[in-house]
């Protein structure tokens, strides 16, 4: 066996941008390839040039469809990267949905920085097309659960069902003899359409590299229920108004739903599901059910075979910009599902400007609103937020339920992770400072593991 290294390129003191590039003798695996998310100095990085020659990777492992852990993949492909990507069934066809999506907006953002003149920049440019985006998904290889794929003549990758979103997986990499076990983002086992994530290896495990978004906390139950909060809008006269995540979250707010709303806990009123990209996801996850696909709880296909989980009766579904637009005149109580989950961009941004200053209305966040995002800033009670280059007053009631999400907390990864052997090396990403320090903190006094959370671009010897 020669050197081998892993580079951590990003997810490093954030929880976006995962890529981790594993080096031999023979191969350059990358796991993951994100996008930059939140604060400002970490959206620029997505600028940054990429620190090895994209046609050198020789081949590219992708965990799941979100956009901090697949929308950098245009990039590599504009500039050389040409070999598989390789990933599960959902995750290739979710990709494709992120990704187109990803281009259309960043075109889009940067005509009307252009146009509105908010760029720095005399002509402002998108990250890439969507021409970019169409080549990239060329380069997709869908292989199966549970079974190891031969990646080069010293690496090979097996995916295991995690239990985050529809085609998520934590991913065995084998390279050159080490062992690297990459949790990526943990599910906990509370979804209510996917199965539980598998256990870990038992043993042989070199290396872990783990996620730690909910590092430095466990999930409590709210004090607020989620039908208390739509009811109390409701006596308001106000409309409800969820950020949510186009893949996954919108799906599971959805059924959520329609479970209250088939047991009376809230009335019957409109739903609207403002987002093409999170309708077509959907369509992917109305035919995995039909298909009864492998990541799905026992039983799951046979108890929706004739119904939708996702429309109580009452959804709508937004896909053209004059039905979007319609929304603004809303005159009754209604429950409005847009992304982006952490109010970045898309439509959700528009009905934000819309539905902030009235104070009848509520904002519900629903998932992980990281640094720098209009969503943390809500979260964090600020009194106004930027939106198109204009202050917009926050007078609607803002409420944060976290038992909707979908990853795992401080308790459940090293529950998790405690399943597998002592690694000679642990890696915590995937996490703000505080979390990543924390999850490190735990694994070492907990399990005895040499837990550290690594800088951005450094690289080590894997022992």
């Amino acid at each position: 066996m020669g050197k081998v290294t892993i580079a951590f390129l990003g997810a490093t003191e954030t929880v976006t941008g995962s890529r981790f590039l594993v080096t031999s003798s023979k191969s350059k695996i990358l796991i993951d390839a994100g996008m930059f998310q939140g604060l400002r100095e970490d959206r620029r990085k997505n600028w940054d040039p990429f620190p090895v020659e994209p046609s050198t990777i020789s081949a590219i492992v992708l965990t799941h469809a979100h956009l901090d852990h697949s929308g950098y993949l245009p990039l590599l492909v504009r500039n050389g990267f040409n070999k598989k990507i390789v990933t599960t069934n959902y995750t290739a066809k979710l990709a494709a949905v992120v990704l187109r999506d990803s281009a259309r907006l960043q075109v889009e953002d940067a005509r009307f920085a252009a146009e509105k003149g908010f760029s720095k920049h005399e002509v402002p440019l998108p990250l890439y097309d969507s021409q970019d985006a169409e080549k990239t998904l060329l380069f997709f290889d869908p292989v199966a659960f549970r079974e190891k794929i031969q990646l080069t003549e010293d690496a090979s990758v097996t995916f295991y069902p995690s239990g985050h979103i529809l085609g998520s997986a934590f991913v065995v990499l084998e390279v050159d003899g080490k062992v690297f076990l990459f949790t990526s983002d943990m599910g906990r086992g509370n979804h209510p359409l996917l199965s539980a994530p598998d256990n870990p290896p038992t043993s042989g495990v070199d290396v872990v590299i783990t996620e730690s978004t909910y590092g430095d906390r466990v999930h409590e139950t709210p004090i607020h229920s989620f039908a208390e909060i739509i009811n109390a809008a409701i006596k308001r006269g106000g409309s409800i108004l969820i950020p949510a995540f186009a893949v996954d979250r919108t799906e599971v707010i959805l059924i959520a739903l329609h479970d209250l709303i088939e047991t009376s806990a809230i009335p019957n009123i409109p739903i609207y599901v403002d987002s093409p990209m999170a309708l077509t996801a959907l369509d992917y996850y109305r035919d995995a059910i039909r298909t009864n696909a492998p990541e799905l709880l026992p039983g799951i296909a046979k108890k929706w075979k004739s119904a939708d989980p996702f429309d109580p009766g009452n959804l709508s579904e937004m896909r053209t910009v004059d039905e979007s637009k319609k929304l603004n005149d809303l005159t009754t109580s209604s429950i409005i599902i847009s992304a982006s989950g952490m109010g970045t961009g898309g439509r959700v941004v528009h009905h934000l400007a819309n539905m902030l200053p009235d104070e009848k209305n509520t904002v519900i966040l629903v998932g992980f609103q990281a640094a720098g995002s209009r969503g943390r800033s809500l979260e964090e009670g600020k009194k106004e937020v930027k939106i198109h280059g204009k202050w917009v007053s926050v007078r609607a009631t803002i409420m944060k339920v976290e038992n909707f999400s979908v990853h795992a907390d401080g308790d459940e990864m090293v529950a998790w992770l405690k399943k597998t052997n002592r690694p000679q090396q642990a890696f915590v990403v995937h996490g703000e400072p505080d979390s990543q320090a924390v999850l490190a903190g735990r694994l070492h006094s907990e399990l005895g593991w040499n837990a550290i959370a690594p800088k951005r671009m450094q690289v080590f010897d894997v022992l």
